[in-house]
């Protein structure tokens, strides 16, 4: 394929994605229970998320043990300050609150977060039909006294979500190439301090 045949799907993809965002701002919104939630503060609820927001970005991350959950948060903590000035953003996981909290300190996350716990939320709300814990993002907007859910997506390589797939494609490296970590460091073939208790 020539680079201007690439060019050209380029362009035909992201026309296609500005007529997809069209169409969102036309579907019909779907209204939803005040779900209850676990914070470090205590129980709270989805209303409560909002924050003086009329609408209110719910990330689904499946908790510490996915790594590909780890990769869209990342990205997504660089944007935060943006997107908190248009709406009220929450990480939500079924991993208890103090565990959460560990885990985005060890990332240096800002998000707020809240602990699903598994139960009705995220098997009602989650990204797609069937999908009960599946990573991925739900829009909610507040009309009045009720709360509608407006859109989700689902996270996964490849994305309109995370902008790295993008930057690996470029590479020629896709998800069978690419694993994310947890952490990249890797251990010198020698350590000046003698290399005792390393923990890899």
């Amino acid at each position: 394929m020539s680079q201007q045949e690439i060019q050209e799907l380029e362009m035909e993809l992201y026309e296609k994605t500005l007529l997809l965002h069209e169409l969102k701002k036309q579907a019909d919104p779907v209204e939803v229970p005040d779900y209850l939630f676990n914070t470090l503060s205590g129980s709270v609820l989805l209303s409560e998320l909002f924050a003086g927001h009329d609408t209110l970005l719910a990330i689904h991350n499946m908790g510490q043990g996915c790594r590909y959950c780890m990769v869209w948060a990342d990205g997504l903590n660089g944007f935060l300050p943006h997107l908190e000035s248009a709406m009220s953003v929450v990480m939500l996981s079924r991993d208890d609150p103090a565990t959460q909290q560990r885990y985005a300190n060890s990332r240096q996350w800002r998000f707020r977060m809240a602990s699903h716990g598994g139960g009705n939320y995220i098997s009602e709300q989650t990204v797609h039909e069937g999908g009960q814990n599946t990573p991925g993002v739900v829009c909610y907007k507040r009309e009045g006294d009720k709360i509608v859910r407006t859109h989700s997506a689902e996270f996964g390589p490849g994305d309109l979500y995370c902008s790295m797939w993008n930057y690996l494609a470029l590479a020629g490296l896709d998800s069978e190439a690419f694993t994310p970590q947890y952490n990249y460091w890797r251990r010198p073939a020698k350590l000046d301090d003698g290399g005792a208790n390393i923990l890899d």
